[in-house]
C-alpha cells in the first residue's frame, strides 16, 4: 500500500495513464527537474517496476539540482513500508509516476491523496481509446470529482497542422477536462532524458518552444491549494443541484 506523509502543505502529482509508452516518465521527471531548480528538493516517487524514472535520476549529474527519489516498487524487508516511502519534510511537490496495467485497487491507491492528476495522451486512435478508458475508470472507479478541478490532461509528442493531432484534441475537447499544456513530439526531450536532466536545464535557445509547455504545467501544478473546492462549498452545490432535481416534474407531491 502507498503510503505517504498527511501534510496539508504537499502537492502530490500524480502523473498517469494505464497505457505504457505515452510519455508519462518524460513529463514525470521534467517537472521534477524544474521544481528541482525552483527549490525546495522535491521527490519523485517510482511506481513502475522497470524502474524507468530510477534510472533517470542514477544518470544525473551530482552538479544538477537534487531530487529525492523513491523507488516505490521495490520491496524491502529491513525497512517498514511507510520508512521506505517517506517524503523529506522540505519537500513541497511529490511527483509519482504510475505503472502501466493498473488495477481498479491500484488505481484508487495511486489517486486516494492525489492533489494533482496528469494524464498524458498521445495522438494516435489506440492512445485515445485508452485516454478514454483511463479517464473513466478516474472518473467512475476512483471516483474523481470534475469538480475538485485536480485532473488535467497533457497532449503528448504532438505536430501541429497534422490530421492526428486535429483528432486528438477534438477527442480531448469532448471530455470537458482541461488541456493544460500541448507538448511537442520534440529531439530535445530526449536528449534530457538521456543525459538524467530536464529540458529546463538544456541551453535556453535550444528549448525555448519546448519549454513553454513546461511552464504550463508548473502553473497549473502551482495552483492545487486555490483548486481545492472547500467542503462546504461542495455540499451546498451538491444540496443545490438536489433541490433543482426534486422542484422537476415527477418528483415529490406537485406536478
Amino acid at each position: 500500500m502507498l503510503i505517504t506523509p498527511n501534510r496539508e502543505n504537499l502537492n502530490r502529482i500524480v502523473v498517469l495513464n494505464p497505457k505504457g509508452g505515452c510519455g508519462k516518465t518524460t513529463l514525470a521527471t521534467n517537472i521534477a527537474s524544474y521544481y528541482a531548480n525552483r527549490g525546495p528538493v522535491p521527490a519523485m516517487m517510482d511506481c513502475d517496476p522497470q524502474g524507468s524514472t530510477m534510472s533517470w535520476l542514477e544518470k544525473r549529474p551530482p552538479s544538477n539540482a537534487p531530487i529525492h527519489g523513491i523507488a516505490a516498487f521495490k520491496k524491502s524487508m529491513q525497512a517498514t513500508r511507510s520508512w521506505q516511502l517517506r517524503v523529506p519534510n522540505e519537500t513541497a511537490n511529490l511527483i509519482v509516476d504510475s505503472p502501466a496495467s493498473l488495477t481498479h485497487d491500484d488505481l484508487r491507491e495511486l489517486t486516494r491523496d492525489a492533489s494533482s492528476i496528469l494524464v498524458p495522451v498521445l495522438p494516435s486512435s489506440i492512445d485515445i481509446h485508452a485516454a478514454s478508458r483511463c479517464i473513466a475508470d478516474l472518473l467512475l472507479v476512483a471516483k474523481i470529482d470534475r469538480r475538485d478541478r485536480k485532473l488535467a490532461v497533457v497532449a503528448n509528442r504532438t505536430r501541429s497542422n497534422t490530421k492526428s493531432f486535429d483528432k486528438l484534441m477534438r477527442f480531448l475537447d469532448s471530455l470537458g477536462i482541461p488541456i493544460i499544456a500541448v507538448v511537442r513530439d520534440s529531439q530535445n526531450f530526449v536528449h534530457a532524458a538521456e543525459s538524467g536532466i530536464g529540458i529546463c536545464e538544456m541551453p535556453p535557445y535550444r528549448v525555448r518552444k519546448d519549454i513553454e509547455s513546461i511552464e504550463k504545467l508548473i502553473e497549473w501544478l502551482d495552483g492545487w491549494q486555490e483548486r481545492k473546492r472547500d467542503p462546504d462549498e461542495k455540499r451546498r452545490i451538491e444540496q443545490a443541484a438536489n433541490v433543482t432535481l426534486l422542484r422537476k416534474p415527477g418528483f415529490g407531491n406537485s406536478p
